[in-house]
């Protein structure tokens, strides 16, 4: 079991305990941060955006419930951190980043490790990525101040998505949106989280 003692979070997920110990946190991470790789709080890697803190995303990937094969939409592509740590559980991963030059930094990261499951798109994730919708699951990195309609209706039924929700600097909340009809949802809070924004074309530097 891996053990938050942050924020007293467990991953008791056999398989995404195993995907995470086949990812190099340190290779997603700057070089003048090499020595916090492991260490449970987000670490700069560049655009003034951050990686994770090392519990966030095997807590978000074991609350995703996927199953290998699924079909995984993740807004924010950051580092792609956890796109690695998905595509570890046999999962096909569709991941947009607003920032051009880091989607092209985490596209290199992915192709020199051998991660062919995983399609990086330069754009808008408030979006999503109809032509490529529905989706098993959706993951997202970053915080919208609400739930953008379009990543509700691209998911398939039966279908999760894990979304922190909130102000920057409030009280944000890390949720689970089931969807269990045509046009109805389940939601569970995960607990309290801190995000940084979700950003929108209009927005983005």
């Amino acid at each position: 079991m891996i053990q938050s003692g942050n924020v007293g979070w467990a991953i008791e997920d056999p398989a995404v305990i195993e995907g995470m110990g086949q990812i190099p946190r340190h290779r997603f991470v700057n070089e003048a941060f090499l020595d916090e790789a492991i260490d449970n709080h987000p670490l700069p890697i560049g655009c003034g955006q951050p990686i994770s803190q090392a519990h966030i995303v095997p807590l978000m990937t074991q609350e995703l419930r996927v199953s290998p094969g699924a079909r995984v939409l993740e807004i924010g592509t950051g580092s792609d951190y956890q796109a690695t740590v998905l595509a570890e559980l046999g999962v096909e991963v569709y991941t947009i980043g607003i920032i051009g030059a880091l989607a092209e930094t985490a596209e290199a990261a992915l192709d020199e490790l051998g991660y062919t499951d995983v399609h990086v798109f330069n754009g808008d994730g408030t979006e999503g990525w109809p032509e490529q919708a529905p989706f098993d699951a959706i993951i997202v990195t970053a915080a919208p101040d609400h739930v953008p309609p379009p990543l509700l209706a691209q998911r398939g039924v039966g279908g999760g998505m894990i979304i922190p929700v909130g102000p920057v600097g409030a009280c944000q909340v890390l949720w689970r949106i089931t969807r269990t009809g045509e046009e109805s949802y389940e939601s569970v809070s995960l607990g309290g989280a801190q995000f940084v924004p979700l950003t929108r074309q209009d927005e983005s530097p």
